[in-house]
C-alpha cells in the first residue's frame, strides 16, 4: 500500500472508532440499561399475569345467603375474550349464564344450600316476593365485590412470593429484595385494580338485575303444581313418584289393576309394594313408565290415548303421608336411547353423543331443581328420599358382547350413570333430603342370579323382582337413618312379605 494512503486509512479508522461506542462509554451503558429495563418490564408483566391467574384459582368463593338460598360467588378461569357469559354451577353441572359480563374475569355462581328459614316463610306468607328478589340481587353483587377484594390481596401476595423467590435465586441484598417486592406488589395491585375497574366494574350492576336463579339461565319460573281435584287420600303413609324403575315394569302386575296401573306398568313386585308389606304401610305408588320431571312428575304425561295426571298433583291429596320417595332421571336423559346407540355404534364417547349427554344432563339439573323446590314447599312437609340408580353392569360382561357392548363401551355408560347419580346426590344434599343407593353387588348382569333384566326379558336393564327388593332394602335403611331408629328391613330375600312386630305403622318424623 502506498505510504500516501496510510494517513487517510488511519483517519477513517479513527472516525469509525468515534462512531462506535466503546465498552464502558455513556452510549453503551445507555443501551445496556435500556435492554435491561425492557427485560424487567417484560418480566414484571409476566409476574402480573401469573399472579392474577393464580389469584383467580386460589381465591375462595364467597358465600351469600338470601331468600333461603346459599350461593357461592367466585370467578371462572380467565380467558382471552373481553366479554361473555358467566357460569352457574347447579348440582355439579356448569351452565352458561344468560347475562353476559365484560372483561376476561367473569362471575361463577354455585348453588350450595336451600333452606326455608323463618324470615323467608314470613315474606312468602305476606306475598312480598319483591323483598326476596331484591335481597338476592344485593347479596350477589356484594359477594362479587368481596371476592374481588380477596382476589386483589391474594394476587399481591403471589407477586410478593415470586419476587422473594427471584431475589433469593440471585442472592440479592436485603434492600434490593425489599425494593423488588415493593415494585412487584404495587405493579400487580395497580394492574389488577385497573383491570377490575375497567373490565369488571359492570358485573355488580349486572348481578343486581338477577332476581332469581332462573334469571341466570334465562328460564321462566315454574308455576307450582296445584293439587289434583278429588277427596283427600287418607291413611296413606308414603308416596312413590318416579319412572319405570319405581313402577316395577316387567314384573308381576298389581292385582285388580286400574287403567292407569296398566298404562304405567305398575307391578306388585315394585319396591313401593315391598315397603308397604314389610312395614304394614299404605304406600301410594304413582310411578309410571316413561315419566320425566316435566312430563310425569310436574306435568301431564301422555301415554297413547291416555293422559296421566301429574304425579305431584295427586301426591298432594295424600296430605297425611309423612314420606315421599322419588326415582327419576333416566328418561330425562333418554338413557334407553343412549344405551341402544352405544351398543350399535363403534364407540360410545364420540363428540356428538357426549355433547348430547351433557346437554341433557344440564337440562335435567334445572328441571330437577324445580322438582326439589316444589317438594320442599309442600305444606305438610313430608320427609323426601331421593333414589339413585343402581349399577347394572358387573365386572363380567361376556354375556353382553352379543348385544354389541364391549368393556370400553360399558366404561362410558358407567361414567355417564355416575354423572347422573352425582346430580341426584348433590341436589338432595342442597335441600337436605335423604338419598338411597341400591346395591346390586354380585347380582349384576351376567351373574348367576342377576337383579337386572337382560335383553331377552320384557324390560331390559330394569330391576327384577329381586332387584326391586334390593331397592326397598336401601330405602328402608335410609328411612331408618332418617328416623334414627334401627332398620326394620327384611333380611330374607325369599320372604319379602315377612313383617316385624316392632315395625311402625308409619314413618316416624
Amino acid at each position: 500500500m502506498p505510504k500516501a494512503e496510510l494517513p487517510i486509512l488511519q483517519e477513517r479508522r479513527d472516525d469509525e472508532a468515534v462512531a462506535r461506542p466503546r465498552r464502558g462509554s455513556a452510549k453503551g451503558r445507555w443501551l445496556r440499561r435500556g435492554r435491561n429495563s425492557l427485560l424487567a418490564v417484560v418480566a414484571l408483566l409476566a409476574v402480573c399475569v401469573a399472579s392474577i391467574w393464580l389469584a383467580v384459582r386460589l381465591t375462595p368463593m364467597q358465600s351469600v345467603t338470601a331468600a333461603g338460598q346459599t350461593v357461592e360467588v367466585g370467578a371462572v378461569a380467565p380467558d382471552l375474550s373481553l366479554s361473555g357469559p358467566g357460569e352457574l354451577d347447579l348440582f355439579g353441572e356448569a351452565l352458561a349464564t344468560e347475562p353476559h359480563f365484560q372483561g376476561p374475569i367473569r362471575p361463577r355462581l354455585k348453588l350450595a344450600d336451600i333452606s326455608i328459614n323463618s324470615q323467608v316463610n314470613q315474606i312468602v306468607r305476606s306475598d312480598d316476593h319483591d323483598t326476596l328478589q331484591l335481597t338476592l340481587s344485593r347479596q350477589l353483587a356484594a359477594g362479587w365485590i368481596r371476592y374481588c377484594v380477596w382476589e386483589l390481596l391474594i394476587a399481591a401476595g403471589c407477586a410478593a412470593v415470586v419476587a422473594v423467590a427471584v431475589a433469593g435465586i440471585r442472592r440479592a441484598p436485603r434492600r434490593t429484595t425489599l425494593t423488588m417486592v415493593g415494585v412487584c406488589v404495587l405493579t400487580v395491585s395497580a394492574v389488577n385494580a385497573l383491570g377490575v375497574y375497567l373490565m369488571a366494574s359492570g358485573t355488580p350492576q349486572a348481578l343486581r338485575q338477577v332476581r332469581t336463579l332462573d334469571d341466570l339461565v334465562g328460564r321462566a319460573p315454574t308455576e307450582p303444581v296445584a293439587p289434583a281435584k278429588g277427596p283427600q287420600l287418607t291413611g296413606v303413609h308414603a308416596v312413590v313418584l318416579g319412572d319405570s324403575t319405581a313402577a316395577g315394569i316387567g314384573n308381576q302386575p298389581v292385582e285388580d289393576p286400574s287403567a292407569l296401573d296398566k298404562t304405567c306398568g305398575r307391578s306388585s313386585d315394585a319396591f313401593a309394594a315391598v315397603l308397604g308389606r314389610v312395614n304394614d304401610w299404605n304406600v301410594l305408588n304413582l310411578a309410571c313408565q316413561g315419566a320425566t320431571v316435566t312430563d310425569g312428575l310436574l306435568g301431564v304425561q301422555l301415554r297413547g290415548d291416555q293422559a296421566v295426571p301429574p304425579q305431584l298433583a295427586v301426591a298432594q291429596r295424600a296430605s297425611s303421608a309423612s314420606v315421599i320417595i322419588v326415582s327419576v332421571g333416566a328418561n330425562d336423559m333418554n338413557w334407553a336411547v343412549l344405551t341402544g346407540l352405544c351398543a350399535k355404534a363403534p364407540v360410545c364417547d364420540d363428540k356428538a353423543s357426549t355433547a348430547y349427554f351433557k346437554e341433557q344432563l344440564s337440562t335435567f339439573s334445572q328441571n330437577y331443581l324445580d322438582l326439589l323446590q316444589q317438594l320442599s314447599d309442600l305444606p305438610h312437609h313430608p320427609d323426601v328420599l331421593i333414589n339413585q340408580y343402581y349399577e347394572p353392569f358387573g365386572p363380567d360382561i361376556r354375556c353382553l358382547e352379543k348385544d354389541g357392548l364391549t368393556e370400553a363401551k360399558v366404561k362410558v355408560l358407567k361414567s355417564r350413570l355416575a354423572n347422573l347419580n352425582a346430580v341426584l346426590q348433590q341436589g338432595a344434599d342442597a335441600f337436605h333430603f335423604a338419598t338411597a343407593q341400591p346395591d346390586f353387588e354380585g347380582h349384576r348382569l351376567c351373574s348367576e342370579q342377576p337383579f337386572v333384566q337382560n335383553a331377552a326379558d320384557q324390560a331390559p336393564l330394569h330391576p327384577t323382582a329381586a332387584g326391586e327388593l334390593a331397592i326397598a332394602l336401601a330405602d328402608q335403611q335410609a328411612l331408618a337413618e332418617l328416623r334414627n331408629t334401627p332398620s326394620d328391613a327384611p333380611t330374607d330375600a325369599t320372604s319379602p312379605g315377612t313383617t316385624d312386630s316392632s315395625s311402625p305403622s308409619a314413618p316416624v318424623r
